[in-house]
């Protein structure tokens, strides 16, 4: 095709071995969505060449690897790990790996970032909001991020049901409307515990056009201004939600799309499936609808803006 293919850097798969752990866990219906998907690297190629996309960056999505058992996640961790990282060697260039991490076990996400950077070649780590109510602002885990901000990492967030669901969610499947509010919780926890300020090195992706973030950004920022210590010069939350990047799966035309772009500028912007969590027709959907309209900045195509930021972002997909 004539205009680039698309990098989507928001790409999940399964395998049979972590859907059966999940369900024996009590994941049975994962976040109240009404079934598991499946899904296999040949009919994942098959959709990203019906819809034009180059490369995708796997990674487990929620409910994650930790399901109350510290040793069982860090298992859990290595053996998807393993299993996304030998997808990408058998179709070379066509996938990239975000690994997982079995947080909020500290030691044990260390040892998994080693064996993922250091073994694996991994492209980055995927971070559920929270695990178990422990939110990634936490102060426990500062070595964590640490580490991945010494090695200049790529942090893929991804929200998954907040502790309070059963009440919070009013029998709803929880992707709806809880993940939107994770994702701004666990991000508003990032800038308040100051972790973003202090890591400056990482490039941290959030996903689903920023959930709540573009509508709350002000409402943040002002907060913080108000909750700093007498003294202390109070840090730009917009700022600094700024920096960050934003991939564009979900439902992000007509109204959130404008949304972010009142928040971050248009170099921020990333490409996103959801697959296999959304079906493939949800996908043909959502790229028809991004390629039926004009990019912002002058860019000739959302395919074009998305696929030269990721580029920037994954200098490994351009091999």
């Amino acid at each position: 095709m004539d205009t680039p293919a698309y990098i989507d850097v928001h790409a999940h798969f399964v395998t049979d071995s972590y859907v059966r752990q999940a369900r024996a866990a009590g994941h049975e219906l994962p976040d109240g969505v009404p079934a598991w998907p499946s899904w296999s690297a040949k009919a994942h190629l098959e959709l990203m060449d019906r819809c034009g996309i180059g490369t995708s960056m796997l990674s487990v999505s929620s409910p994650g690897v930790h399901f109350g058992d510290a040793a069982a996640a860090r298992r859990l961790a290595r053996e998807v790990n393993e299993a996304g990282a030998e997808t990408v060697r058998e179709h070379p260039g066509r996938f990239g790996l975000f690994a997982s991490l079995p947080l909020p076990d500290v030691d044990g996400a260390l040892e998994e970032i080693a064996h993922a950077y250091d073994t694996l070649d991994a492209d980055g780590v995927v971070l559920e909001t929270n695990t178990h109510g422990t939110y990634l602002g936490n102060p426990d885990l500062e070595p964590v991020w640490a580490e991945l901000d010494r090695r200049g990492a790529v942090v893929f967030l991804h929200p998954t049901s907040p502790v309070c669901w059963e009440q919070s969610a009013l029998g709803r499947p929880r992707p709806m409307i809880e993940f939107i509010f994770d994702t701004a919780r666990t991000v508003t926890d990032l800038l308040m515990s100051g972790t973003l300020d202090r890591h400056r090195d990482l490039t941290v992706i959030v996903p689903h056009c920023g959930g709540a973030l573009p509508v709350l950004a002000d409402r943040i920022n002002g907060f913080m201004k108000m909750f700093m210590p007498p003294g202390t010069e109070a840090p730009d939350a917009v700022e600094q939600l700024g920096r960050l990047y934003y991939d564009l799966a979900g439902p992000a035309l007509p109204r959130q799309l404008p949304a972010l772009l009142n928040l971050a500028g248009t170099d921020r912007l990333l490409y996103g499936s959801d697959h296999c969590w959304t079906p493939a027709a949800g996908v043909e959907a959502h790229v028809a609808g991004l390629d039926a309209v004009p990019a912002p900045g002058g860019a000739a195509s959302w395919r074009a803006l998305t696929t030269a930021n990721a580029r920037r972002v994954l200098p490994r997909t351009a091999r």
